[in-house]
């Protein structure tokens, strides 16, 4: 999968397509087994579906589609407000955004990763309808991540490319150019994405703070090959999670796997301290499981400038990313005084977003990793193309097989290699999609 020179589809992305209309519909999951936040414990989801029709200036129409979870309680973790009372409001967001999509990119042509950036401001930078101003910023994104997938899936079917292939060429003006100084940032995108792109990613694990190693996890080791495993912990005991992380180390060698690990407290620990305290002791006392694990995320609380710390001691000993704390390009500046090695980044963040936030990270000599959100179907797809192309130090993080592997049902026909796992690998095909991989026949399916 080589990444040619691609500067008739840059022109043509470039003159512009316009959002004509755009429908979400919402599908209930149940979690195959708990997913267990240091917020509260996820059981069901709901997952928004959004079809979008783009138009041409040749007045040639085209349809592109994107999902993500309305994964409240990490978006939204208030524990004064119920699920259902988040979830609802969430789902009214969305239809919202849908009745509002051509006002909110512009009701004007332009390139797909401007109609993504107008998207984001208007609804998670610019004051937006009253009903909407007790939602975060981090749901607010989530909330308008599937439309600008399903803007991009279009313009990609309707040049006959992958999305990931629309930053070649002479450099396109956007609102986020500011952030470069040369050439914008569509050129800075185009010079981060890698000249030929993966096919294959390890598979991550997650295992939970209650789940027995040998009961839970060692199946999927046995059966599927996992060697990567992603540990979430409590992160208010220095000697407990010491000892989870070592646990978890060893009963992955005993298995016979070499295991990579990573963990995520989910912003839990008190402060940066706690988190040097932490991988000291694991040095001092282990450490094999010690080089084993290759990067911590988002530690503290998500607010960074109201929960500022100095990683710069932390991070000489292993990498700290951002994930939580990143909700607007704004943060990007203070992210990097701050001493944070780089970004976890997730697609349910806008598509447009992230691609410039990891255009910037790039630029600024930061690493990145691609986490997740659970995501099922056109989203798990659209998170590996991302990872495709955008380099990451994990590869990319999709948990759908372990925690709502029904959802994935109706994709593993075409994309069997990205969510069953049976080689510790997730594959993607050598001949890339369309867009972001929506395929007509699976959205067919999905619909009847």
């Amino acid at each position: 999968m080589s990444k040619p020179v691609l500067n008739s589809v840059a022109a043509a992305s470039a003159s512009g397509y316009r959002v004509l209309s755009a429908r979400v519909t919402f599908i209930d999951q149940t979690l195959a087994q708990p997913f267990v936040l240091s917020s509260g414990t996820i059981s069901v989801l709901t997952d928004a579906r959004a079809e979008v029709v783009v138009v041409d200036a040749a007045g040639v129409e085209t349809v592109g589609c994107g999902s993500i979870y309305l994964s409240d309680l990490w978006a939204w973790p208030d524990p004064d407000l119920s699920h259902a009372h988040r979830d609802g409001l969430l789902r009214e967001l969305c239809e919202w955004i849908s009745a509002r999509l051509a006002a909110l990119t512009g009701d004007t042509a332009a390139h797909p990763l401007e109609l993504g950036l107008r998207l984001h401001d208007h609804v998670c930078e610019s004051p937006i309808d009253l009903v909407f101003e007790e939602i975060p910023a981090l749901a607010l994104a989530m909330c308008a991540s599937p439309f600008d997938a399903a803007i991009h899936d279009a313009v990609g079917k309707a040049l006959g490319v992958c999305a990931m292939r629309l930053y070649e060429g002479e450099p396109i003006a956007t609102s986020a150019d500011t952030w470069f100084k040369q050439g914008g940032a569509c050129a800075a995108i185009s010079r981060m994405l890698a000249s030929t792109a993966t096919n294959q990613f390890d598979a991550w694990y997650i295992v939970g703070k209650g789940d027995d190693l040998e009961r839970d996890v060692r199946p999927w080791f046995d059966e599927r090959g996992y060697r990567c495993f992603k540990l979430k912990l409590h992160g208010r005991d220095v000697s407990e999670d010491l000892a989870r992380t070592v646990e978890m180390y060893e009963a992955a060698v005993s298995w016979g796997a070499v295991p990579r690990l990573s963990i995520d407290t989910n912003e839990a620990c008190a402060d940066a301290a706690f988190v040097l305290e932490f991988l000291r002791r694991l040095q001092q006392t282990h450490a094999e499981a010690f080089a084993a694990l290759e990067y911590l995320e988002q530690p503290t609380a998500r607010d960074i400038a109201e929960h500022p710390y100095d990683w710069k001691e932390v991070t000489q000993l292993k990498p700290v990313l951002l994930d939580e704390g990143l909700t607007s390009l704004d943060r990007l500046p203070l992210c990097l005084e701050q001493g944070w090695s780089g970004l976890a980044l997730k697609t349910c963040k806008g598509h447009s977003f992230a691609l410039v936030a990891a255009a910037w990270a790039h630029e600024n000599g930061l690493v990145l990793a691609l986490q997740d959100l659970t995501n099922p179907g056109w989203s798990g797809v659209h998170a590996a193309l991302f990872a495709a192309w955008v380099p990451t130090i994990n590869g990319v993080e999709l948990n759908s097989p372990q925690f709502t592997p029904k959802a994935n049902q109706g994709f593993l026909q075409e994309w069997s290699g990205i969510f069953d796992v049976r080689d510790g690998l997730h594959h993607l095909a050598k001949t890339e999609p369309l867009g972001l991989g929506a395929t007509e026949e699976v959205k067919q399916g999905l619909s009847t």
